[in-house]
């Protein structure tokens, strides 16, 4: 394994705050700095009592209080996808951060915190890190994207709705017309059929009433 590296990073702004930031290329497997501090042994109800963010636990027995000034490792942000990891040696309470991957000067140096830290400090604040944060950002374009077509499928539905809502008043409208136009038709029908006469009474003459009978002639 290569030997510890003489200060190839740099404490700088982060997006949490403060963080440490690669000067030099550190190649992958590269040790980049010790984290290191008081050892509290967990058996003592004294050391059991600290708290404070920068514990690092070795051992069932053993932690590190990360929180003295000089410990520049403390600086190290959480990742999920991290390029660098904590080595942990238990016999000698050693705790080196190495690369796991090629760091550019410029990139961010992080490793992972834990399952036990995330859970307690970091997820009920939402992790920060690049990867989180691309995942967020994945998730905020994706309900985006749905939202917008589900407004193309409303606006889609609506138009197809008006147009048929269009078609049938077109429809009823035309049906109307026609009736109307059948309507007069027939009325300029009966008007121009001329009307039959009324067939005149016919009268009959009275039969001429008949003379008395002449008297008798004489004889």
């Amino acid at each position: 394994m290569p030997a510890l590296s003489k200060k190839p990073y740099r404490v700088g702004r982060s997006k949490t705050g403060l963080g440490l930031f690669a000067t030099k290329p550190i190649k992958k497997g590269t040790k980049i700095i010790r984290y290191f501090g008081p050892m509290l042994d967990c058996n003592k109800k004294k050391d059991d009592a600290v708290e404070n963010k920068y514990l690092f636990q070795i051992s069932k027995r053993w932690t590190v209080d990360g929180s003295v000034r000089k410990n520049i490792a403390r600086y190290i942000n959480h990742a999920c996808k991290p390029n660098a990891e904590s080595d942990v040696s238990v016999k000698k309470r050693k705790i080196i951060i190495r690369a796991i991957k090629n760091i550019e000067p410029g990139d961010e140096i992080n490793y992972d915190y834990g399952t036990e830290y995330f859970k307690e400090y970091l997820k009920p604040i939402g992790c920060k890190c690049d990867a989180c944060e691309k995942k967020r950002k994945k998730k905020r374009a994706e309900a985006r994207a749905e939202k917008a077509r589900l407004k193309a499928k409303a606006e889609k539905k609506a138009q197809r709705k008006a147009a048929k809502d269009a078609e049938k008043a077109s429809r009823a409208k035309a049906v109307k017309a026609k009736g109307k136009t059948t309507s007069s038709k027939s009325d300029a029908v009966s008007s121009a059929r001329p009307r039959k006469a009324s067939p005149k009474p016919v009268i009959t003459p009275a039969a001429a009433p008949q003379s008395e009978a002449p008297a008798q002639l004489a004889a």
